[in-house]
């Protein structure tokens, strides 16, 4: 896959760019070490940004979890700027905000350690947001 030796790059823009498309390949299984890597990049938090952002963009599950599994071993550097992503993403439609919540609380029960710790860690950062806009 093009995207893996991409974001295997010296460039954090190419990396960058790299774990905003294979965000959309997150469910692939041969994408989830490559976007963990991405996500906890050692030399540019940039990368961390771009990649948590596009994957929380997906709204989903999968997303989440992929975010999760990161928090869950990231240092308090990459937890910042996931944090950022989180609130990039989530802090404008509050449906946006209870359909992640709710899906955290599920995840909270998952099976995956990593899972598990991380989805409890999103969870205390979207219960903290105030979202811009609320559905009636």
């Amino acid at each position: 896959m093009a995207l893996r030796e991409l974001g295997r790059g010296r460039d954090c823009r190419d990396r960058a760019d790299a774990g905003h498309g294979l965000a959309g390949f997150a469910d692939m299984p041969e994408a989830r070490g490559p976007l963990l890597e991405l996500v906890l990049d050692p030399d540019d938090t940039f990368v961390t940004r771009e990649t948590a952002e596009a994957l929380l963009r997906r709204k989903d599950r999968t997303g989440l979890a992929a975010v999760a599994s990161a928090m869950a071993v990231a240092d308090c550097h990459h937890s910042d700027w996931i944090g950022a992503a989180i609130l990039d993403v989530f802090s404008i439609f509050s449906e946006d905000r209870d359909n992640a919540t709710q899906l955290c609380e599920e995840m909270m029960r998952d099976t995956d350690d990593r899972v598990s710790l991380g989805a409890r860690q999103l969870h205390e950062i979207l219960a903290e947001i105030d979202p811009v806009l609320r559905t009636a």
